[in-house]
């Protein structure tokens, strides 16, 4: 739960379009919603941000404190948070920053905020530097027009498969990264934060969109068209299948100091196989079913 004075000012930021008074007053704030690492309820914390090209960067100060906030907590468990600026609100994926990338961001966030520098003088700790990267399907352009249920579907399908791609290509640069080391040099590292908090992210989208799928999109298509019963009966099996994998991934990614990249490569490279062709079926099967339903759905009559 936010603090006293934390919930003022989310009230007052909601009231006035983004805009605080007191010790925020002029400076660059948003607020950010993670789902809770234990409790997997939301909290909404006020923060002070930096741009950095797309990506708005929060610093895990904690104002000096020994210990990480809750928020930074919250995003490693899940990393796609909702952010509100002024009057926008929109789905990020959270991404820390590491190594060199960590030491140049942190240096662009002091010098546009000078204050990061003397929380990080008060503490042994190292502050986390996390670049929020806009989550929708089409990143920070505006949404296209989605007329029918089907177009809905079609967004959703091709986000996840950019997604994943992203991710894989992520992976495929780590190791070739790896195979060009040289001679003498240190072991070479495991997987990244960034590697990890992109596919937990997917991960976790693809359960949700699937868990929707069984619970309500497809039982409801069946109503109407029983003779594709043995499609759905596929199509259920094939989310099983995506669902072990997918369950692979995230215990690989429980731990990333000790994380197995062979391993976990080797699972991806499932996923990346058996997700696109279970999308591929999908979509021959039931898009032309959706085609003609609109979306968003209409609102039911009023009652008298």
């Amino acid at each position: 739960m936010p603090t006293p004075f934390d919930q003022s000012v989310i009230e007052e930021f909601r009231a006035n379009g983004g805009k605080v008074g007191g010790p925020f007053e002029g400076g660059d704030l948003l607020l950010l919603t993670t789902t809770g690492a234990r409790s997997g309820k939301e909290s909404t914390t006020p923060l002070g941000y930096v741009r950095h090209g797309d990506a708005l960067l929060v610093i895990g100060s904690n104002l000096g404190a020994p210990h990480h906030p809750d928020w930074y907590h919250n995003l490693l468990a899940h990393p796609v948070v909702r952010v509100e600026i002024g009057t926008r609100t929109f789905q990020a994926l959270a991404v820390p920053a590491e190594g060199a990338r960590r030491e140049e961001l942190f240096a662009h966030a002091v010098r546009t905020a000078p204050g990061y520098a003397d929380h990080q003088a008060r503490t042994t700790r190292l502050l986390p530097v996390v670049a929020l990267e806009r989550a929708e399907p089409d990143g920070w352009e505006p949404p296209r027009e989605i007329t029918t249920l089907a177009g809905k579907l079609m967004e959703v399908h091709t986000w996840l498969r950019a997604q994943l791609r992203q991710v894989k290509a992520e992976v495929d640069a780590h190791f070739a990264a790896r195979a060009h080391r040289g001679p003498g040099a240190p072991p070479a590292p495991g997987l990244g934060l960034q590697i990890r908090q992109r596919c937990l992210a997917f991960c976790q989208s693809l359960e949700f969109h699937h868990t929707s799928e069984d619970a309500h999109l497809f039982p409801g298509i069946a109503r109407y068209h029983p003779h594709l019963t043995d499609t759905f009966a596929r199509l259920a099996e094939e989310h099983r299948t995506v669902a072990r994998i997918q369950g692979e991934l995230v215990a690989l990614l429980a731990d990333i100091g000790s994380a197995d990249p062979e391993r976990f490569r080797a699972e991806l490279e499932r996923m990346y196989a058996e997700l696109n062709a279970h999308l591929d079926y999908e979509e021959e099967q039931i898009l032309p079913l959706l085609a003609g339903v609109p979306w968003p759905p209409a609102a039911p009559p009023m009652a008298r």
